[in-house]
């Protein structure tokens, strides 16, 4: 099996332009079905950037490849990519928040393109953008960065040495699964984001698997049966929030029309006992105030309402997201609740912790109740800390069972210290 290609700024020394040209520089030889040197895929809105690296690879004698010029028409997409990565040496890939939303998804829709490119060809990942959110598959590499003054000098020393010396030096072999135990994917955001207030429950595509996770659900059933728990908080709100609605409306609807109804009665009967003018004009006084105090109190207790019920919202949110994390977690995977709109993901194992309830619990004959209520009270909160890199308490030293960080076993031991079981 052929290794994964990690490029590390200190395993690669800068040279001049004019060195690269030299013969200890020369392009590597293709052999057998080879037909260039390298793979590029990106996406048309960072076309102007990678055709200007794309010429300057070019101008010293690379052979690349690239969708725009090189795809052959009919075929499909994916039917191109397999074709190209198996005629090219390498595959360099530009990774932007554009790309990671369209074309790393069609990459990772088929599973054996994806593992035969990540087993048998380097890649090369250049991040284009500072902030881009890194696929779940590569994670565990190294970057070129594009801002970097030495980036071209960098690439091309990668790319003018062969696949196999690169297995000394720059190179590590491709990972299992676990390497990715505890890393954060794309979040999920509403379908309805743009138009919801900031106390309303977004609604979360029930119908399908996002594309990033193809890879990971291997049940689409349990995916969208866990979709559907969170979804049913936005279906409960929207009638809650349409009942609460109509009985404001109908009190303060009320209210109005006995006020004005008293100060026309009230008028009325003044001017039968000729003396209109001055209690008129005092009691019309007496009813705009009224009427003020109503409007503000009216509008007081609905922002009242508005915040206890954005609070509402989003504890039931993370109700339901842990609810939904019972049944994701046998794939692997836990969703967090960052807000009404946002979901975070993280694929990580949570066998050792099962175990560890099971331990704990085995005198009492529910091992897997408890740990299920764990799950359903703390993994929403556990998952957001996660994606977020930061845990609400000093970081467990060892003996847990995520490399390098706070398993769920261990956050449940810490919340349990100042929160209860609901």
């Amino acid at each position: 099996m052929d290794p994964v290609i990690v490029v590390d700024a200190a395993d690669i020394q800068p040279e001049s332009t004019e060195s690269l040209r030299g013969p200890l520089h020369a392009p590597p030889t293709l052999t057998g079905s080879e037909r260039h040197h390298v793979f590029v895929s990106y996406s048309s809105t960072d076309n102007q950037w990678t055709h200007s690296i794309i010429n300057q690879l070019e101008s010293r004698r690379l052979q690349v490849c690239y969708h725009e010029r090189d795809f052959t028409p009919g075929r499909t997409v994916l039917e191109n990519m397999s074709e190209c990565i198996q005629e090219s040496q390498k595959v360099l890939l530009v990774l932007s928040q554009e790309f990671v939303r369209s074309r790393w998804c069609l990459l990772e829709a088929n599973m054996s393109l994806f593992r035969d490119c990540l087993e048998r060809k380097p890649i090369i990942p250049v991040l284009l953008e500072p902030d881009v959110p890194i696929p779940l598959h590569l994670c565990h590499l190294t970057y070129l960065d594009a801002s970097d003054p030495g980036f071209l000098k960098k690439l091309l020393k990668v790319l003018y040495t062969p696949n196999q010396q690169l297995q000394s030096s720059t190179v590590v072999p491709f990972q299992p699964p676990s390497i990715y135990n505890g890393k954060a994917l794309q979040p999920l955001v509403a379908v309805d984001e743009e138009e919801l207030n900031k106390y309303d429950p977004g609604h979360f595509n029930d119908m399908n698997v996002p594309d990033q996770l193809h890879l990971i659900i291997e049940d689409q059933e349990k995916y969208k049966q866990a979709m559907r728990i969170i979804n049913r908080v936005s279906e409960i709100h929207l009638m809650t929030w349409s009942i609460t609605n109509k009985v404001l409306l109908t009190l303060f609807l009320l209210l109005l029309f006995i006020i004005l109804t008293g100060i026309v009665i009230y008028l009325f009967t003044e001017a039968l006992v000729h003396n209109p003018f001055p209690v008129s004009i005092g009691l019309l006084g007496f009813g705009i105030v009224c009427f003020y105090m109503a409007g503000n109190g009216l509008l007081f207790y609905g922002a009242i309402w508005k915040k206890d019920q954005k609070k509402n919202n989003l504890r039931a949110m993370q109700k339901a997201a842990g609810e939904a994390n019972i049944i994701l977690s046998e794939e692997k995977l836990l969703i967090g609740c960052m807000s009404n709109s946002k979901l975070s993901l993280v694929y990580v194992f949570l066998d050792g912790c099962k175990q560890e309830f099971a331990e704990t619990f085995s005198e009492d004959g529910n091992a897997e109740d408890m740990f299920k209520k764990a799950l359903k009270c703390f993994s929403s909160g556990y998952a957001c800390c996660l994606a977020k890199r930061h845990f609400p308490f000093s970081l467990v030293s060892s003996g847990g069972h995520l490399e390098g960080g706070v398993c769920f076993c261990q956050y449940v031991s810490q919340q349990l210290r100042t929160e209860q079981w609901e």
